[in-house]
């Protein structure tokens, strides 16, 4: 059965969501769970919402045998006031008024180690593999598929932050050509340094 991409939908959500959100639990975890609801219950209902960085219409998936088993966005810092007004709509339907300023706090202070991208970068997020499936080469097509569409976008350069606590994905992002330009320091509880990764498209 090979491997196809396509652009998400929003009936992917239920396959989705778990690769989503398995590219930085933690981080996710940090910023959206809340008594009574967890981050994927936000992650689902912005996807299914449509706008916005964690909306269906930026990803992609990759399915197999009908079945999607990785997913990934690449956007460019152009959208990044976009993708804060898409993200702040969202928080204050899901969490309500009071609630929400939690959770943009807890947003604002992981900017500091996972930053919105500069603007002519195109920058590669949320790549998730299922986990039955990884170590078999999908994630590196699934890079590739991302960079192919950043060079045909017009980009020059690609992006992408890595957990210093996950050393397997920065390896294999050095193979397909990245390189670490920064690390950011996290005091932030339950949150790894993060690596800044850049290469020429």
């Amino acid at each position: 059965m090979p491997l196809k991409f396509r652009p998400a939908e929003s009936r992917d959500a239920e396959q989705a969501v778990p690769l989503i959100y398995s590219s930085g639990a933690a981080a996710f975890d940090y910023v959206f769970k809340r008594a009574g609801l967890s981050a994927e219950d936000f992650l689902r209902a912005a996807f299914v919402d449509g706008s916005g960085m964690f909306g269906y219409p930026r990803h992609w998936v990759g399915e197999l045998g009908g079945r999607v088993v990785a997913t990934g966005t690449g956007y460019s810092g152009e959208l990044n006031l976009r993708n804060m007004l898409s993200a702040t709509r969202q928080i204050l339907l899901c969490y309500g008024p009071v609630s929400a300023l939690p959770v943009m706090l807890n947003g604002l202070r992981l900017e500091r180690i996972i930053q919105p991208p500069p603007r002519q970068t195109y920058y590669l997020a949320h790549l998730g593999v299922a986990e039955d499936l990884r170590s078999q080469g999908i994630g590196t097509r699934l890079v590739e598929h991302l960079l192919k569409l950043g060079r045909a976008a017009g980009f020059t350069q690609a992006a992408l932050d890595v957990a210093a606590s996950n050393p397997q994905a920065q390896e294999l992002y050095e193979r397909l050509g990245f390189a670490v330009v920064a690390e950011r320091v996290s005091s932030l509880d339950g949150i790894a340094n993060h690596r800044y990764m850049t290469r020429a498209l």
